[in-house]
């Protein structure tokens, strides 16, 4: 049985190249066998990447995060179409909206994020989307602008109703659940996980953030707890875990085009 983390910030939980391959060897013990890398700015990328570039089951995605709204650099555009041609590169993000902590305007906000869905769909990647309180901005920009190759809400955060619009408009998307998913009080995505089709979703630690019930003394989440989330999940969805973590599997790979 094997895991698939979709949307870890390795990077922010140790900066040191050594804590990071102990992260890594970690996560490996216990089952996770690949990660997608998730760079936490633009700027620092290529540091983050040559590091972990040459890691049995580190993909990696690029992009500009909303946070980055005022300072991507001016040739960012330049920056993401040389780095998506990197052996193990396979998606545009962390991109989107994020309303809560009212990063630069809106409209550049927007404009970055458009920006970035063309970029996916010329280099035909999928793209990690963050939202933050920018749900219907971000579903009436995808009903136009989607990459063919589908887009993934990562640590979803809206509720089943929305996720339901999504699928109801053909939407090629997924729903990443992070660890938040273990948390009594998160009854939006308890009911989610019962409207989205099993074919649809995919699970993530959002390292070093989002720490599972289970680890709740812990400073920060690690790839390695990602099974927990993963048994959570089975046990809402009333299923034996192999065959879901089978399935989980199995989309990850899909989204990201990568061989099973």
């Amino acid at each position: 049985m094997q895991f698939f983390d979709t949307h870890a910030h390795i990077g922010l939980i140790y900066d040191d190249p050594v804590e990071q391959l102990r992260v890594l060897l970690q996560a490996k013990s216990a089952g996770v066998s690949r990660i997608i890398s998730i760079n936490n700015s633009l700027h620092e990328f290529k540091k983050e990447y040559n590091i972990l570039k040459s890691k049995k089951g580190v993909y990696h995605a690029v992009g500009v995060g909303p946070s980055e709204v005022n300072t991507p650099g001016s040739d960012w555009i330049k920056t993401i179409e040389e780095s998506v041609s990197l052996p193990n590169v396979v998606a545009i993000g962390e991109t989107g909206l994020d309303y809560y902590k009212q990063y630069g305007d809106k409209r550049r906000q927007i404009e970055l994020f458009i920006t970035q869905l063309e970029l996916a769909q010329s280099h035909n990647l999928p793209v990690i989307i963050h939202n933050r309180e920018a749900g219907k901005d971000i579903f009436d920009i995808l009903k136009d602008r989607i990459p063919s190759k589908g887009a993934i809400f990562h640590c979803y955060s809206e509720d089943a109703a929305y996720a339901q619009m999504c699928l109801d408009a053909g939407l090629n998307v997924y729903f990443s659940f992070a660890g938040n998913l273990t948390y009594k009080n998160a009854r939006n995505l308890h009911e989610t996980v019962f409207k989205v089709p099993l074919d649809r979703m995919l699970i993530e630690t959002e390292s070093p953030f989002m720490i599972p019930t289970e680890f709740r003394e812990k400073k920060r989440t690690m790839p390695a707890m990602l099974p927990s989330t993963a048994k959570f999940l089975a046990e809402m969805l009333e299923m034996e875990l192999e065959p879901l973590a089978d399935q989980l599997w199995k989309n990850s790979c899909k989204i990201f085009g990568l061989p099973e």
